[in-house]
Formats: structure tokens, sequence, C-alpha cells
């Protein structure tokens, strides 16, 4: 009988995802056993212990350089950086949904009895119920996340991609203010992330009857054997273009690139804004990381093949996302199609295959992460009586009523077209740059193009708030709790720093642009 050799784990090298999956365990015994009124502040602080904590775990392992798990998944440059951003990117998020969760009436409710102002409010509060369950489920996404950028075999990457997608379904149902709108975002989301699951799941098969074909081979998902198979000529590649087709829909679904952007605009309108910021900082690097591993690692002996298929999709979603952002009355909705354009310059670093183009990514994600967040936060001010004004016609005059806010959210629109000394100069010319060296000067002029195109609807809301006279229907700016002002803080000092002084986070990114394999 042969002895059954169990695969070593090195727990400290995996102690940023068990903090995180831990922490969310213990959020579920908290609405359990915690009474009502002392939960919002427990389950606040206890996810905010665990993300500092799996930050300073990801911070001690900065040196280390391995595969454990029975190599299922890589610590390396890579993981350990996009951890890094998705764990201080989730901490903004977490301040801001730990502030909308104190408010009666707005995105969240979970406290609304202890701050109602009547007997007739309170009652209606305790009879809307707790929503303290938002902590639990963001923990528990951000322990997903952490796998996905991590995983070093298409299955654990399955795995990862299902632990922070099903949360995230039920984040986006939790705006009670809009409560139909939110909850049919959340059905949109859960069935177009159910078919794009099972593309990926599907090309997973295929890559696995791909390397099944390798003479002397055992047949395997992980990356070293698909690089393998990638490698050996003598593999028929029907198999792996058709795997790595279904593999890219999937990945590219997460990433929000066109034509597999449909769902964003109405999940980022319908989701509680709080939970948006989260979606377009955090989501967008955990399924960037994810395809920097796979298109860098498992296929980059197919570079010459899919290039020119992922160069399309990126010129399409530049353009998607910039055209119809010039059509949107909905300041939610305009934030999701330059998400969306921003895909794809971020497939434009993505396709660069050198160490600057994966630097330049992974700088571009956190550069991105920090402006976003902050420009939802924003938005989370901007309210009347019926809760937050996302029409555009309502933002008309903000600057007039509100100077502070709209300069704050006018900065962040200039950094999102890429004006000099903001972040997203020096995050695009971080991209550009590589993938113009790289030979891809047209995916490097369409980027340039759009980017121009995709100015407009960002200086017409800047036009709108400052040279628009408020009227009645202009709303007030809401003063911002000590959570928010400091994930807003955090948010737009960022952009600043990293438009004006980017280096340190630049040779930082390129220190870390190498995979372990």
């Amino acid at each position: 009988m042969t002895e059954l050799k169990l695969p070593s784990i090195d727990y400290a090298a995996l102690a940023p995802i068990l903090i995180m999956l831990g922490a969310a365990l213990l959020g579920v015994l908290v609405e359990a056993f915690v009474p009502r009124r002392l939960r919002n502040g427990v389950q606040l602080g206890l996810a905010l212990l665990a993300v500092l904590a799996a930050l300073t775990m990801v911070i001690l392992e900065a040196d280390d350089r391995l595969l454990t798990a029975g190599r299922a998944i890589a610590v390396d440059g890579p993981t350990l950086f996009l951890q890094g951003s998705i764990l201080i990117l989730a901490t903004m998020a977490l301040l801001l949904i730990g502030e909308r969760a104190v408010e009666r009436g707005g995105a969240f409710v979970a406290h609304a009895a202890v701050t109602a102002e009547s007997v007739d409010d309170r009652r209606q509060a305790e009879n809307v119920g707790g929503t303290t369950e938002v902590y639990p489920l963001a923990t528990f996404a951000i322990g997903g996340m952490l796998i996905f950028v991590a995983a070093n075999d298409l299955l654990t990457m399955f795995i990862a991609l299902e632990v922070f997608s099903l949360p995230l379904y039920l984040l986006c149902a939790l705006a009670r203010r809009r409560r139909l709108l939110s909850q049919e975002a959340a059905m949109k989301y859960f069935l177009l992330g159910a078919y794009a699951s099972a593309f990926f799941l599907f090309g997973v098969a295929l890559i696995y009857g791909f390397t099944s074909g390798i003479p002397g081979r055992p047949a395997g998902v992980d990356f070293a054997t698909v690089h393998a198979a990638v490698a050996d000529s003598s593999t028929s590649p029907t198999l792996l273009y058709a795997g790595m087709a279904l593999l890219a829909i999937g990945l590219l679904f997460k990433a929000a690139a066109a034509p597999f952007h449909v769902w964003t605009p109405d999940v980022y309108q319908g989701a509680p804004t709080p939970v948006t910021g989260f979606m377009a900082a955090c989501t967008k690097v955990a399924a960037f990381g994810a395809l920097l591993r796979v298109f860098h690692v498992a296929f980059s002996g197919a570079a010459w093949d899919f290039t020119p298929v992922l160069g399309t999709v990126a010129v399409l979603t530049m353009l998607v996302g910039a055209v119809l952002a010039v059509t949107q009355t909905d300041i939610k909705r305009l934030l999701a199609y330059s998400s969306i354009a921003n895909a794809g310059y971020l497939l434009v670093g993505v396709l660069a295959p050198s160490k600057s183009g994966l630097s330049g990514t992974m700088f571009y994600l956190v550069a991105y992460g920090f402006s976003v967040i902050a420009a939802f936060a924003v938005v989370t001010l901007v309210r009347d009586a019926d809760g937050e004004a996302t029409h555009l016609s309502r933002w008309a005059g903000l600057g007039r009523r509100s100077p502070f806010f709209a300069a704050i959210f006018t900065f962040i629109l200039l950094a999102f077209a890429g004006i000099p000394l903001t972040s997203g100069f020096t995050s695009k010319f971080a991209v550009f740059g590589p993938a113009w060296e790289s030979g891809n000067a047209w995916l490097v002029i369409a980027g340039v193009l759009t980017s121009m195109v995709l100015a407009f609807p960002y200086l017409r809301v800047v036009v709108m708030m400052w040279l628009s006279e408020p009227g009645e229907a202009t709303p007030t700016v809401a003063v911002p709790g000590a959570l928010t002002s400091a994930a807003l803080a955090i948010g737009v000092l960022a952009t600043l720093v990293l438009g004006v002084a980017p280096t340190q986070l630049l040779e930082l990114a390129n220190g870390a642009a190498e995979f372990v394999r």
C-alpha cells in the first residue's frame, strides 16, 4: 500500500487569507449572539481589525517567494502587491460602509433604531431590521479576492471566484431606499455571473483535456503543467484555444470588459453606493490580478495567439466605455462606463509582455482604486430628503452651493481624464509606455483617442457644477462623518501624491513584478 503524502502548507504565507476568512466566520457568530444595539460597532471593528491584521502579515511576508498548499497557492511579488492593494482599498470601502450603516434611511439601516429621532421612527427602524450582515459578506468577499490573485491552478481560481462572487451578489441587494432597483441589479449580476462561472469551469475542463494529450506527462490544471503543455509543439492547439477563450470570458466578465460589460451600469446604479465603490476598486484588482497570472504564467507561450484577440477586446472595451459614457444622465452609470473604459486601458498593460507592463498594470490598479472610492464617497454625500441625488441635472450649480466638495469631485474627474499631476496621467503612462515598446502601438493610439472622448463627460459634469446656477432641485452636500472623511481624504491624497510623486509606488510595483513558477 502506497503511503498518502499530504501537501505541505505554509500557514504563515496563507495567514492573510486565513485571517479574512476567520473574521468572516466570527462575523456570522456576532450576528447570532451579539445584541442588535451593539452589533454594528462590533462588526465594523472586527472587519477593520481583520483587514489591518491581514495587511500586516502581507508586509511581513514581503520577501517570500514560494508555492504552498500543494502548489495551489503562489506567494510571490504580484500576489503580495495585489493582496496589499485589495486590503488597503477594502479598508476605505469598509469605512464608507460603516458610515452608511448607521444612517437612518441611508444605504444601510443597521443601527437605525439607535439614531431614530422619534418613537414612530424608532418603531419603523426596528421593523426594517438590521443589515449588519454586510460586514461578514464583505470580509468573505475580501478573503476570496486574496485567494483569487494567489491561485496557481485553475480549479483553485474557480473556487476563489465563487467565494468572492456570491457575497457580492448579496451585497448588491442591500440598498433600502431603492430596494426594487437594488434587488433587480443583484439578480442581473447573479444570473450573468452564473453564466460566466459556467464558461470558466468549462474552460478548465478543456484545458485539462489539452494537457492530457502530452505523452509521458500527467494531465493537470496547475499553471506549470499548462505552461509545459503550451510549450510542447506536438499537442493540438484546438482545445487550447477553446479553453483559453472560455477562461477569458469568465475573467473578462469580472473585469467589466466588453462585450461582457452589460451588467456593470445596472449593478453600479442599483447597488448601495459604498458597495459599488468596493466592487469598482477591489473586484477590478482581483480580476486583473487573475488575468495577469493566467496569461503571463500559464499561457505565456501562446502570447502570439491571444494578443490580437485580447487586443481587439481592449479596443472594443475602451470604445464602448468612452462613447456610452457621453450619453449617461446618472452619475453612478457614468462612473460605471468610466470603469469599463479603464478596464480597456488595463488590458493594454496586461498585453505588454514585459516586466514593465506587469508593474505598470499593478500601479494602475492601485491608483484607479484610490480615485474611484473617493469618487463614490462624494456621491454618498450629495443627498436630499429622498436619499442620494445621482441624476446629473441635480448636480447643476453644486459648485456654488458646496464649493469644497465640488472642487474635490472636479479633481477626481480630472484624474479620471488623465490630466497631468494626477494619478490618472501617471497610470496611463505606466501602461501605454510598455505597450508601445512591445510593438502594440495600435492599442496605445486607441487608448489615447478614447481618453480624449472620455474626457468630454467628465468635463460636462465639471461645467455643470461650476457654471450653472443652483436651482431648487440642487441638493446640499451632507456633512461627512469621521469614517467617510477618512476614506475621502485617503483617496484624494493618494490621487494627488501618485500624480506628483509616484516614484516609490512605481519602484515597489517594479520590484514585485516577477511571478514564481
